[in-house]
């Protein structure tokens, strides 16, 4: 097994504050290397780096972390990197066997290191997951930026004052964004405050924010996940039981059975919710803060 998987494999399992052991730091001239796996969180950690650093995400925008299947590029990106950031919380198992293949040294920084994930319901194949979408609810956002701080200047001790002025200017934005979303909600009535969505990943958004969930079309954490048909049957009842006005679905699923849960409950489909990749820019969603818009713009329209 290569000395860069053992590092990496330290990080996914103790995470101690979390980032790894530290690597071999670049020369002084020269920045570090940071790879992000997903847009989202290569837009968090730019806002932290500022003009210090060049985040490169390593997911391309449209697939699905849990079944992302890397390439040779992909490979070297992260064997030429000097700190690779994750999500974390299982999100990106599909990485480990690009991990294994990657040689050299870096500082691994699994964002959500210290957060509690919810339960989610058994798969289709009895399977109990835990939850890796912390990032939807941007308070917990919050404690990827202090996390991602923290990894930043302990591998470059240098830009310390600026990671912290930045990361506090960020935290800020965050905040405007919670207090923005909270007004939103309160515009929708309080018993059309359900959501239905094509798998388990608005579980956060929902608690902080007062939403039921009714139910998911696949009581899964992938995206990629495919229900059952008793699944299915629950959904429909418990979709006429609630009155749930409309069926969520993130960008590229295939509305074909949501279309068909809803001709039989009546339910609105709405699709294109951004929960993992972002848009290039001048898109609907070229920012982590802006996915957020986009969404609760589109769940307050349709649930309003």
């Amino acid at each position: 097994m290569k000395k860069g998987f053992i590092i990496v494999m330290i990080g996914l399992i103790f995470a101690l504050a979390g980032c790894t052991p530290t690597a071999t730091p670049p020369a002084a001239d020269q920045p570090l290397r940071v790879v992000a796996a997903e847009a989202f969180l290569a837009d968090i950690t730019q806002n932290i780096a500022g003009d210090r650093l060049t985040v490169t995400a390593l997911i391309p925008a449209g697939v699905d972390p849990h079944t992302f299947a890397p390439t040779p590029q992909d490979l070297a990106l992260i064997t030429d990197s000097n700190v690779l950031i994750l999500n974390g919380a299982g999100l990106e198992e599909a990485l480990l066997p690009v991990l294994e293949n990657a040689d050299g040294e870096r500082r691994v920084i699994e964002a959500a290191a210290g957060l509690e994930s919810r339960p989610v319901e058994a798969d289709a194949h009895g399977h109990i997951e835990g939850d890796p979408h912390f990032w939807l609810d941007p308070n917990l956002a919050m404690a990827y930026v202090e996390t991602i701080r923290a990894g930043l200047t302990a591998a470059d001790p240098a830009g310390g004052e600026l990671y912290a002025a930045n990361a506090a200017a960020y935290t800020a934005e965050l905040q405007a964004l919670d207090a923005w979303i909270r007004e939103q909600i309160e515009t929708i009535p309080p018993e059309r405050r359900l959501l239905v969505t094509n798998h388990e990943s608005f579980g956060y958004f929902a608690d902080r924010y007062g939403l039921a969930v009714v139910g998911a079309l696949a009581t899964s954490v992938s995206a990629g996940a495919a229900p059952s048909a008793r699944q299915v049957a629950e959904l429909v009842d418990q979709i006429r039981a609630t009155g749930a006005p409309a069926i969520f679905l993130e960008q590229g699923v295939n509305p074909q059975l949501a279309e068909q849960v809803a001709a039989e409950t009546g339910a609105q489909v709405v699709t294109g919710l951004y929960t993992h990749s972002l848009t290039p820019p001048g898109g609907e969603a070229p920012t982590y803060i802006e996915m957020l818009r986009f969404n609760v713009t589109q769940i307050v329209t349709a649930l309003r």
